[in-house]
């Protein structure tokens, strides 16, 4: 439930990366931390923590604790937090920065084990409710007219509170480092539920993978640890549902991944980029990825490109992934 993108613009000339690459290093390495089980010794402080929900549902009530703990924390898979290169080509009016070249901050996670065990107790009790026959029972659902129903909603949307926080607690450290505030943050759920109207009626839109792209809406699609990410604007295309890309998207499993690709490729593109990892693995290598240059270019009708993120510094869980599927369930409920 709720990762998302979060990206912090910087009025810092982004040839530091290069000359003060240590000093960025240390920054990112200090202001999270990876794995599907990571807590910080000392809870982060952050007002999503006193909602009241959490003393109200006994769900949310059991996971306080643990949510506390993992505050401000990364997971693992695929979320990182990178420093890169941002460079804006021509200064978009929603957008609101100049032209030029500027250093960026990004990070990709979501809400952890809260949002894990949320998601799994509720789904749980929809497949018991609908009994659907056979694979139908995955898509089970709570009707908003259900008890079940209406507090999943309202523990879905602190979900997404805690997914925000998370980034805002990791941008808000790097940002004091620095010495600077951003000139400009934009970020974006692409795993979440929202009501809109459709119609003239008011659905439930879920974008599973999915960046929101209504009218001048600002997002962000990541390409792979070496390539670019792009800061997009919504055109509102209803065909799409008002939706783009959450990413580039794989073009080959996890297994199939760490099976066929190399350490030394990997190095090999890492040099070629210019891009210094920290953790990762050989299942996100950038092989791994769809051209994302080809992604946006087969969905210019969904948003405009307003700028562009180039990795430069990334950091990423350096644990080897377990057997994906049959490690799924242990793997969400520590917070993936």
């Amino acid at each position: 439930i709720g990762c998302r993108m979060c990206l912090s613009i910087f009025d810092i000339d982004p040839k530091e990366l290069l000359q003060r690459e240590s000093f960025y290093t240390r920054e990112i390495n200090e202001a999270t931390l990876f794995g599907s089980g990571a807590i910080f010794k000392q809870a982060a402080d952050h007002e999503v923590m006193t909602d009241k929900a959490f003393f109200e549902m006994p769900l949310l009530k059991s996971l306080h604790g643990r949510a506390w703990k993992q505050l401000g924390t990364s997971g693992s898979g695929n979320h990182f937090v990178e420093f890169g290169v941002v460079e804006i080509a021509e200064k978009d009016e929603v957008l609101g920065v100049e032209a030029g070249a500027y250093v960026g901050l990004l990070s990709h996670s979501g809400s952890r084990a809260l949002g894990a065990n949320i998601a799994n107790h509720y789904t749980k009790i929809a497949k018991q409710k609908r009994r659907l026959p056979g694979e139908a029972n995955n898509l089970a659902w709570l009707g908003m007219d259900e008890e079940e129903g209406i507090e999943y909603w309202i523990a879905m949307n602190l979900a997404g509170e805690y997914a925000s926080a998370c980034h805002h607690i990791i941008h808000e450290k790097i940002a004091k480092q620095l010495g600077r505030k951003p000139l400009k943050r934009v970020e974006n759920h692409h795993n979440f539920a929202w009501k809109e109207k459709w119609e003239g009626k008011e659905v439930i839109v879920h974008r599973k993978g999915a960046t929101p792209a209504g009218k001048d809406v600002l997002g962000i699609i990541p390409g792979s640890m070496t390539a670019d990410g792009f800061i997009v604007k919504g055109k509102g295309e209803t065909a799409a549902v008002n939706s783009a890309s959450h990413g580039a998207g794989r073009l080959m499993s996890r297994t199939k991944a760490m099976q066929s690709i190399t350490h030394a490729a990997l190095k090999d593109e890492l040099v070629k980029h210019g891009v210094k990892l920290l953790g990762g693995g050989l299942d996100e290598a950038p092989f791994a990825y769809k051209d994302i240059n080809l992604v946006m270019q087969s969905q210019k009708q969904l948003v405009d490109v307003v700028g562009k993120f180039t990795p430069k510094i990334v950091k990423m869980d350096g644990t080897a992934p377990k057997p994906w599927m049959k490690s799924r369930g242990n793997a969400d409920i520590n917070g993936e």
